[in-house]
């Protein structure tokens, strides 16, 4: 493995070229593995660790006693922290694998649906509830136990396929701090996503976005939250935070640098809605991710 700029570890994987798959199941008594990233992608399945703080992105959120996560944004930022965990014996399963489901004709087919879907959604980190995790729970485990890697592989599919079925997923990062492109496919709410994207820095009026495509405030506000699930003024938060959260990641940048280079104005209206979305404050993020770690290897 290597470590970036940023401090933040650039993972080799033991995935060979060759393999569908890499599997590995670890029982644990504590969590030391740093914040990493690869260009993999990774389904983590964490059992008996009430209290560990899972930190995908700029995501950060304190597990129950099972975690499944998906992840397919390639070098996103993750890691899994002992923080409150006072747990032996906890049970991690980690399956990496590698497949192009934008251009292989295998994974374009109608059946894949479903699945290609979930891996797009999971570029920014998909989280999934515990019904979901009581379902795949059993068959992950006859993925690890399989000794015939054609079967396990088919195993794995249908784990696959069952996550792609649920309906209690949830994306964790934000999209502007994983670089992933989450617009809506509708023309109108695309013309104003992607103006807002473009000037998130400038000041952004409600007046002025609604009439880009010829509705009144009030009206492009209902439309706007029906389409996307969220008013324009929490998209346009979203979106600065997200690119706060990545400049106090990758540069050095002073918090009020951050703040008024994300798009906000007032240094203490930034803290205060940061700490608010985040649980957290800049200075307390920045450090999430750049102190020092005891030790680089997996366990």
């Amino acid at each position: 493995m290597k470590s970036r700029q940023n401090n933040i570890i650039q993972e080799i994987t033991p995935l060979a070229n060759r393999e569908c798959l890499y599997i590995a199941k670890r029982v644990k008594d504590y969590f030391t593995y740093p914040i990493h990233s690869h260009v993999e992608f990774e389904l983590n399945l964490i059992v008996n660790a009430r209290g560990v703080k899972r930190i995908v992105g700029d995501s950060s959120e304190v597990i129950g006693n099972y975690d499944l996560v998906l992840i397919t944004g390639a070098n996103l930022e993750h890691a899994w922290e002992q923080y409150e965990c006072k747990g032996k014996d906890m049970e991690e399963i980690t399956i990496q694998f590698n497949w192009d489901f934008d251009k292989d004709d295998f994974f374009l087919r109608n059946q894949f649906d479903s699945i290609r879907q979930m891996i797009i959604d999971a570029r920014v980190g998909l989280a999934f509830k515990e019904p979901t995790i009581k379902r795949v729970y059993p068959l992950l485990e006859d993925v690890v136990n399989e000794t015939d890697q054609f079967r396990a592989l088919l195993k794995f599919l249908e784990v696959l396929y069952i996550m792609s079925q649920s309906e209690d997923a949830y994306q964790l990062a934000s999209p502007s701090f994983a670089n992933v492109d989450a617009k809506s496919d509708c023309r109108r709410i695309l013309k104003v996503q992607s103006y807002i994207d473009s000037h998130f820095k400038e000041e952004l009026r409600l007046p002025v976005l609604a009439n880009m495509v010829n509705m009144t405030p009030v009206s492009f506000s209902r439309f706007f939250k029906l389409r996307t699930g969220r008013n324009v003024s929490e998209y346009i938060i979203d979106i600065r935070l997200g690119h706060a959260s990545r400049m106090l990641v990758d540069s050095t940048d002073s918090i009020a640098e951050v703040c008024y280079g994300s798009g906000f104005n007032n240094l203490s209206n930034f803290n205060r809605i940061f700490r608010k979305k985040k649980k957290c404050s800049p200075k307390e993020f920045r450090e999430q991710y750049h102190k020092k770690n005891k030790t680089k290897t997996k366990n």
